[in-house]
């Protein structure tokens, strides 16, 4: 068994990468951070291959499916992304391109071409890392609420199409609340909430993931959350949101 995951060099990634290598899987470690893919690498315990490769840049999508198309992968986990706090207005438009190439395109391009091998070999699986952010609009967190919106709709109706097929191919979406990771620290906030510890998080994910779980949402209170939501107005949930995201900042300062 073998499987691929991007943003492996630190958070809900890495940790997957030594649960997968700790069930018997050979994992392939991509990340553009060599060092802590080395660190990575060395937590697990089976055969681990790193690829040092900057996702945001879509045509390394493409160099990354050239380079392992071959290695008869069972598991796909796009796990890289990053998020970035502010109005839009003020936000760094290059910063936002980029977060849109690595959340959305370069995720959009691996998960077709590893589904396209998945569907003729008739198995396979792909685990795409979204948020809870993907059932709302994120004011002050807003682009990549949009771009965790795609990864999760996307999938879900992949998933549908698996169903229709009868396919041996299976997809998951992963929406997890505020997890314990480096995101907020490159997105530049911090948690006013308690965070979910990224080791538990990793396990449920991969745990759910084997058994063909669609959505997997780790937390009662996140599950709630998501599901009070549909009942709010758009206007109160957009509030709601935006006092959450500017708190973070407040917060930090």
């Amino acid at each position: 068994m073998k499987a691929l995951i991007t943003g492996a060099s630190s958070g809900i990634g890495k940790d997957m990468s030594i649960y997968l290598s700790e069930l018997g899987y050979d994992v392939i470690l991509v990340s553009r951070d060599k060092n802590k893919l080395e660190e990575t690498k060395k937590l697990c315990k089976t055969k681990a291959d790193i690829i040092p490769i900057d996702l945001s840049v879509k045509e390394n999508a493409f160099k990354l499916y050239d380079q392992v198309k071959d290695e008869n992968i069972d598991l796909l986990i796009n796990g890289a992304g990053f998020g970035l706090f502010g109005n839009t207005w003020e936000t760094d438009l290059g910063k936002e391109l980029k977060m849109i190439e690595l959340n959305i395109t370069s995720l959009h391009i691996l998960t077709k071409l590893f589904l396209q091998d998945f569907v003729k070999k008739d198995k396979g699986r792909i685990l795409n890392i979204a948020s809870s952010a993907g059932f709302l609009s994120g004011p002050y967190l807003n682009t990549y609420y949009a771009t965790k919106n795609y990864v999760t709709k996307w999938t879900m109706a992949i998933y549908e199409e698996l169903r229709r097929k009868k396919s041996k191919v299976h997809i998951s979406v992963l929406c997890p609340g505020p997890v314990d990771t480096n995101f907020n620290k490159v997105a530049g906030g911090s948690f006013t909430v308690k965070a979910l510890n990224s080791n538990y998080v990793a396990h449920y994910a991969i745990d759910k993931c084997l058994k063909n779980k669609l959505l997997i949402v780790p937390g009662l209170s996140v599950k709630l959350g998501i599901f009070f939501n549909k009942f709010l107005p758009y206007k109160t949930s957009l509030k709601v949101v935006y006092n959450i995201q500017q708190g973070k900042t407040r917060k930090k300062d």
